[in-house]
């Protein structure tokens, strides 16, 4: 029992790092909270509903899903954000309008209907005792494989390093000749497609409907609002406060653990506040 509760506190900390870490990238180098992300996250999971209507590989989901956000995401920054990086409160609210109409198009496409997609591992494997799905264990080595790719990409290669010059002075990078909008447009389309491709592998996971990213929207939110820009401590936070969401809803209410990772993130934020 203790063994399966422990498995299922890591791989749900892997399962949230997936998800969250393409709204971390767009928050730490644009500066915007891109409340579309459930949108594609919901677009990435019909798009593993779709490859298993046309009968592909469910390996293929994923890809296709991070081209399809990517793409889209694109498309909406170069029309929609490029002018509105200046005035937050409009990137707010020009990226939920933006999950409203994706929500609403794949309701019109696909019907409201619960949909679901071919899982790529169906089987469980015995660790220490237990039996456990193979596929939520095979997430939290994906999760552990991204967080170490974004890494190094942001750490160690030359698009890092001019993210991270346009995260410290966007005005300086500019002067030395820096093209800023194509690191933000890059920058979108990686959380987008990131955000994608967590909804296309979290279809053997969950129920997909249109509404499918919003409760992922809401933990993801304030899983990278309590991180900050850290991909170390998007790490730990998850561990925290997805364990404590795994065990409140085990020994207590599984409504309540739903509302965990919101209610512990306000209080972590409210302390941090009275510190400063």
């Amino acid at each position: 029992m203790y063994t399966t509760q422990l498995l299922d506190v890591i791989t749900t900390a892997g399962v949230l790092y997936i998800v969250a870490v393409g709204l971390l990238l767009v928050y730490g180098v644009l500066r915007i909270i891109n409340l579309a992300h459930g949108a594609f996250l919901a677009l990435g999971a019909y798009a593993a509903v779709v490859t298993t209507w046309w009968g592909w590989s469910p390996w293929a989901a994923p890809a296709l899903a991070f081209a399809v956000g990517a793409g889209l995401a694109a498309l909406v920054e170069w029309r929609v954000l490029r002018e509105l990086y200046s005035r937050p409160l409009d990137t707010i609210l020009a990226t939920w309008g933006l999950n409203i109409i994706v929500v609403q198009a794949i309701t019109v496409y696909f019907g409201r209907e619960i949909q679901f997609a071919t899982s790529p591992i169906e089987r469980a494997v015995h660790v220490g005792g237990a039996t456990y799905s193979e596929y939520r264990l095979v997430l939290l080595l994906l999760a552990a494989l991204l967080g170490v790719v974004v890494w190094l990409v942001v750490q160690r290669t030359s698009i890092g390093v001019v993210a991270r010059a346009v995260i410290m002075n966007e005005e300086l990078a500019q002067a030395l000749g820096i093209n800023t909008r194509l690191v933000r447009l890059l920058t979108f389309c990686l959380g987008a497609g990131l955000a994608s491709l967590a909804g296309a592998l979290l279809t053997p996971l969950v129920s997909v409907h249109p509404n499918l990213g919003v409760p992922w929207l809401i933990n993801a939110f304030m899983l990278v609002l309590v991180a900050g820009v850290s991909l170390g401590g998007l790490a730990v936070v998850s561990l925290l406060l997805g364990g404590a969401q795994v065990l409140v809803s085990s020994y207590g209410n599984p409504v309540l653990g739903s509302l965990t990772i919101v209610i512990l993130a306000v209080i972590i934020l409210r302390f941090r506040t009275i510190a400063i």
